[in-house]
């Protein structure tokens, strides 16, 4: 399964990572603060890594399996 995500970025904004698993900012936050969706900030920005992203994919797959 392979899913669009900015190529070019190593790390992912919120809204990015909203789209790109199709969920609600709230609920990207929650995965955030139960250190599922691992994260840091730069400055008052907020980013996520997209290997992050592709290793919550691959658990979640895995758990559904």
């Amino acid at each position: 399964m392979t899913i669009a995500m900015p190529t070019s970025h190593e790390a992912l904004k919120v809204t990015e990572v909203m789209a790109a698993l199709r969920l609600s900012r709230s609920k990207v936050y929650d995965l955030m603060r139960s250190k599922q969706l691992p994260s840091f900030t730069a400055g008052r920005a907020r980013r996520i890594p997209v290997d992050a992203v592709r290793e919550y994919m691959r658990n979640q797959m895995e758990e559904a399996a």
